[in-house]
């Protein structure tokens, strides 16, 4: 294979719902090809088949570097994957060949890295023990910053414990330059219990380069007394505030880094990296509204949950919510019809409440509107009931999915961009324990009409 010039302008792909490959130009064709792959069926290339996916899931563009296997070498590539309507468009720069990596390891060494498939997650370190690579959903799930860690000791990731005799066998294991298997640690950040396990690499000069290592989480042992203790723990009101606390500050800090970087606040950067650098802030942001949504759940689903009754102006309300949601409308070039300054619509509910449920209600009828299309917000009473209606432009809602919509985690098409399938369950919730309701009418290509009521007029004193 000859090398290819980094220089060369983009190449581009498209991958279908169903992540077949319909659209390639040439050099993504051949690299497919070469996969085993053709036009028309499943992305043969690994890595690229994966960016594909997450991006598709998290409903934002993704950009990455990967490497991926091309004939006996393997090519750097910078993939910007982007989900729309159509499925994902892909935008490909960089290819550059290098040699592929033989691990200096006899075959039967090599055979056992299949034990790895059985690991919760995966890591490397350099000759030193210094990481050089940690499985890139890790950090999320186990409370680290995994590009923090990388170029750190191992031991500064994972407090080491000794085994029965007394000894630690990933010592052993650096002393002999051998696979070691059951390095009891814990994971620093979180006190939860793991276990060790990797096999040597060498370079190219058969010198000793470092572990290709595994972690198994170890569950807790419940006591007897106590068999559901982290059950309990799960569903109290505590869980929702530590996951509230141990996940805001860490991910307003990556959007802000992410943003600043972007931005180029510090001197000029490399576009693709500042590219990427507003695709780190969008998932961060992603992020932090899934957060902000599970903090909603607990608290929703608790048996003593309460809103407040205070008199509100649904016009305000809805204006207000219309203005947060600007930037986002212009960026997506839809417009957004709110109601008039002079417009007023007394009810009972919760300021804050009513507001979080028409910035979900809006913001979806955004999200989901064509470009160039339009969103209106009206209000109207009808005897006791105050409402609010979003009707946008956007594809629809067949009737069998009308209700499903609302239930938890549950999206008409989960492989479309979008949220997470828990704001529309939240806002419903919510508007019911303020004595309305969110009701829709829609029909397939003919948009979709929320309807967002309240009781009318001021509540009743004490």
């Amino acid at each position: 294979m000859n090398v290819v010039d980094p220089g060369l302008p983009p190449v581009r792909g498209l991958i279908d719902p169903q992540g077949r490959l319909v659209e390639a130009e040439q050099r993504l064709n051949e690299l497919n090809a070469r996969a085993g792959g053709a036009i028309g069926q499943a992305v043969a290339i690994p890595q690229i088949a994966t960016l594909s996916r997450l991006a598709q899931r998290l409903g934002i563009l993704i950009s990455r570097a990967v490497v991926a296997g091309d004939g006996d070498g393997d090519v750097d590539l910078w993939v910007k994957a982007d989900p729309t309507a159509q499925g994902v468009r892909l935008e490909i720069t960089g290819w550059r060949l290098r040699a592929a990596w033989r691990p200096g390891a006899s075959d039967d060494e090599r055979d056992t890295d299949f034990l790895r498939s059985g690991a919760d997650w995966l890591w490397e370190s350099d000759a030193s023990l210094r990481l050089t690579f940690l499985s890139a959903g890790a950090g999320a799930r186990h409370g680290f910053d995994v590009d923090e860690m990388l170029g750190k000791p191992l031991t500064g990731l994972f407090a080491l414990g000794e085994d029965k005799e007394g000894a630690f066998p990933i010592l052993g294991g650096l002393a002999m330059r051998q696979r070691f298997d059951d390095q009891r640690a814990t994971l620093r950040p979180t006190g939860q219990a793991v276990r060790l396990a990797a096999t040597p690499r060498t370079d190219r000069m058969g010198v000793f380069a470092g572990f290709v290592g595994a972690v198994h989480m170890i569950a807790p042992q419940p006591t007897r007394s106590e068999p559901a203790a982290g059950i309990v723990e799960a569903l109290s009101g505590d869980f929702a505030a530590r996951l509230d606390a141990a996940l805001r500050f860490p991910l307003g800090r990556i959007i802000a880094n992410a943003d600043s970087i972007n931005a180029q606040s510090e001197g000029p950067l490399r576009q693709d990296y500042a590219d990427y650098a507003a695709d780190i802030a969008s998932a961060g942001r992603h992020l932090m509204g899934l957060v902000d949504d599970l903090v909603d759940l607990q608290a929703i689903e608790r048996p003593d949950f309460t809103v407040a009754s205070e008199a509100i102006d649904l016009a305000d309300v809805s204006r207000r919510a219309a203005g947060l949601l600007g930037l986002r409308a212009g960026e997506a070039s839809v417009r957004i019809d709110k109601p008039a300054p002079e417009d007023a619509l007394l009810a009972t509910g919760e300021f804050r409440r009513a507001l979080q449920v028409l910035v979900n209600l809006i913001g979806n009828a955004v999200r989901y509107s064509p470009e160039g299309g339009m969103v209106w917000i009206r209000t109207e009473r009808e005897g006791e009931v105050a409402a609010v209606i979003v009707a946008d432009q956007g594809k629809g809602i067949a009737i069998e999915d009308q209700e499903r919509i609302f239930e938890k985690f549950e999206r008409v098409d989960a492989r479309e961009p979008g949220g997470n399938g828990l704001g529309l369950y939240i806002a419903r919730r919510l508007a019911r324990a303020m004595g309305g309701d969110i009701t829709l009418d829609s029909a397939p290509g003919q948009g979709a009409r929320f309807v967002f009521t309240l009781p009318y007029g001021a509540p009743a004193r004490a």
